[in-house]
């Protein structure tokens, strides 16, 4: 790779072509770029009278002007800044959830939570949310995960030594145990024994009141995968293991964001058939949507994870060390690999909206792009959290 760094991509949707009702265009976006003239055209069919409509979206400014600063060369698409109200009520509503109902933020970490900005992070990823309440069944499922992952995995006394048995009775405070009642008493009182477990066992029971069984299911079997990624990551940190880039981006596959947007239909009000939703080619698009979502992640915290104790493996790291490149051409590779990706998403997601163009369909690819929008917003804004390397 040369020194001077990948080229820069456009950053902004395509101007809408003038025969397309720009509400109607704006109401349905899903992906854009490269790749999507076929899913535009698509959604210039669709009727604006479909059960469930969305909530229409204004126009996106160009460029946004919020805080913080865009990775040069990765490519994105910039978002309105979510609505300030609703930001300050979830905001609200899931300190009191977090700290007072399932105890998962003790004072001493509360700083943390505050930065992290959970409330302006799902606003921004589900702005078509009918009301505060869809909002929280996100929120708490997004804080659930993360108690989780602090306290098993990460910061806050996180160890890689027996978590598998760890992660396996965490799960079941998501997908519960059936067992003979002699033994079901104790385990239901396993459920209140840490935070993670209380923190699940609490944000599922939320989204079982709106979830149906299926889309429940549905974000079980997500919620597994994510686990076992989680203990691939643990096996190779026991080991002191490098892996290789393709065998990193394998973990990342399941080790990744895409619970979030799996669930974007139930926090949107509405229902992707489980038919459509287990297709092939949907099930592609979502994945790809997760790896590029989380290698957001890894760009944008690397140097957080440089500063913090041990060696943690993100994709820059593992280019350098597998592939004999600089941090910098490492971390520029890094990038490339990202926009390949969403490039790749956007193009199928058109492909699968042009195959299939069913209103239920098209409205949950579009709730999946704006999830990856949003999440890339997030991070760009979160300078509590995040700061880039000096390599521009």
């Amino acid at each position: 790779m040369s020194d001077a760094g990948p080229t820069l991509p456009r950053t902004s949707p395509p101007p809408v072509p003038p025969q397309s009702p720009p509400h109607l265009e704006r109401l349905l976006r899903g992906p854009s770029g490269l790749g999507t003239s076929g899913l535009r055209m698509e959604l210039g069919g669709v009727p604006e009278k479909e059960p469930s409509a969305p909530v229409p979206l204004p126009e996106v400014p160009e460029p946004d002007t919020e805080e913080g600063t865009a990775i040069p060369g990765l490519y994105h698409h910039p978002v309105l800044p979510p609505d300030e109200a609703r930001v300050a009520e979830v905001g609200r509503r899931i300190k009191a959830w977090a700290v007072d109902e399932v105890q998962a933020v003790p004072a001493q970490w509360q700083d943390q939570f505050d930065g992290f900005s959970v409330g302006k992070y799902m606003v921004a990823c589900h702005p078509d949310a009918p009301s505060v309440d869809h909002l929280m069944i996100a929120t708490r499922l997004m804080v659930a995960e993360n108690a989780l992952d602090d306290c098993y995995c990460e910061d806050h006394g996180g160890s890689p030594v027996g978590l598998g048995s760890r992660l396996l009775l965490a799960h079941t405070a998501l997908d519960p145990l059936h067992t003979t009642k002699e033994y079901a008493p104790p385990w239901v009182e396993s459920l209140g024994s840490d935070a993670p477990r209380r923190a699940y066992h609490s944000a599922m029971t939320y989204f079982l009141k709106d979830a149906s069984a299926a889309q429940a299911d549905r974000y079980r079997h997500d919620m597994a995968r994510l686990h076992l990624g989680y203990l691939a990551e643990a096996a190779w940190s026991q080991e002191d293991h490098v892996p290789e880039v393709w065998e990193y981006l394998a973990m990342r596959q399941f080790n990744n964001f895409r619970p979030c947007p799996t669930i974007t239909d139930t926090v949107g009000g509405y229902e992707l058939p489980a038919h459509l939703h287990a297709r092939p080619d949907t099930q592609r698009v979502i994945a790809l949507a997760g790896n590029a979502t989380t290698l957001v992640n890894d760009l944008y915290s690397y140097t957080k994870e440089l500063a913090a104790p041990g060696r943690h493996l993100n994709l820059p790291v593992v280019i350098a060390e597998r592939e004999g490149m600089s941090d910098r051409d490492a971390y520029l590779k890094a990038i490339e690999v990202h926009n390949d990706l969403m490039h790749t998403f956007e193009s199928e997601a058109a492909s699968l909206a042009a195959a299939c163009p069913v209103p239920s369909l098209l409205r949950f690819l579009r709730g999946v792009a704006v999830w990856v929008d949003g999440n890339h917003y997030w991070h760009r804004t979160n300078t509590f959290r995040y700061s880039l390397p000096d390599f521009w």
